[in-house]
């Protein structure tokens, strides 16, 4: 689900595209392994409500309901056509997960619904602006102490993952990738009010660096939210 203002782009740019995008992410970016990464940092535990922002497909709620079947999984994606993807794998995987429709710019949540929000490759399809406003409306959602868990494109380890990230700068838009680039991901989350956001670990993949990151709620909301 990438967004621009109030509008969404499906995942591979294209909606002709969209048809591909499990065996493009599944065959360029080392997916089985970044997002097993990601579970075992997300700790899931039982009772907590989990939201995949950006859930496309739903590979990794599927994953987290596997992982964690006390869990409640909420997938969320602005895609009408990638939803009904998931909810068909879901259904053949015997997941219960609700898949709902909307954007990150504008949760469709209370305040303090969340304990934990996962994001895999999300935040490198989104302007600086709805970066920042999907950083405010995360920590909106999540209960205090609750945590976001990212694994998104990060800043190139070394001049050849400098290079290969060309292919997805191009692709996806420079402006939108500019700060995935620069690792300026943490940085974004606190300014939108999360805590401890800082990388955690990184994949070399044919697309460049694979970054996962981690931030959490506070544990006392402010009150200006």
């Amino acid at each position: 689900m990438a967004e621009s203002g109030e509008r969404y782009v499906p995942a591979l740019r294209f909606r002709s595209l969209t048809r591909l995008y499990d065996p493009v992410v599944r065959t360029t970016t080392r997916e089985q392994e970044f997002k097993q990464r990601l579970l075992r940092q997300a700790h899931l535990e039982p009772g907590q409500r989990v939201l995949d922002l950006g859930c496309g497909t739903g590979t990794l709620a599927i994953e987290a309901k596997q992982i964690q079947p006390e869990a409640e999984i909420v997938g969320l994606d602005g895609d009408f056509e990638v939803l009904e993807r998931a909810r068909a794998k879901a259904r053949m995987a015997q997941a219960a997960i609700q898949f709902e429709q909307g954007l990150s710019t504008d949760l469709p949540y209370d305040d303090d619904s969340f304990d934990i929000i996962l994001a895999t490759l999300f935040f490198h399809h989104l302007t600086g602006k709805d970066k920042r406003k999907t950083a405010s409306e995360i920590a909106r959602v999540l209960k205090p102490g609750g945590e976001l868990q990212v694994a998104d494109w990060g800043r190139p380890s070394d001049p050849l993952m400098a290079l290969l990230f060309w292919q997805i700068r191009v692709f996806d838009g420079l402006e939108q990738t500019r700060e995935n680039a620069a690792g300026a991901l943490p940085a974004i989350f606190e300014q939108g009010g999360l805590e401890r956001a800082a990388e955690t670990d990184r994949l070399r993949t044919v697309f460049g660096t694979m970054a996962l990151y981690r931030a959490r709620a506070p544990e006392v909301h402010d009150g200006n939210g």
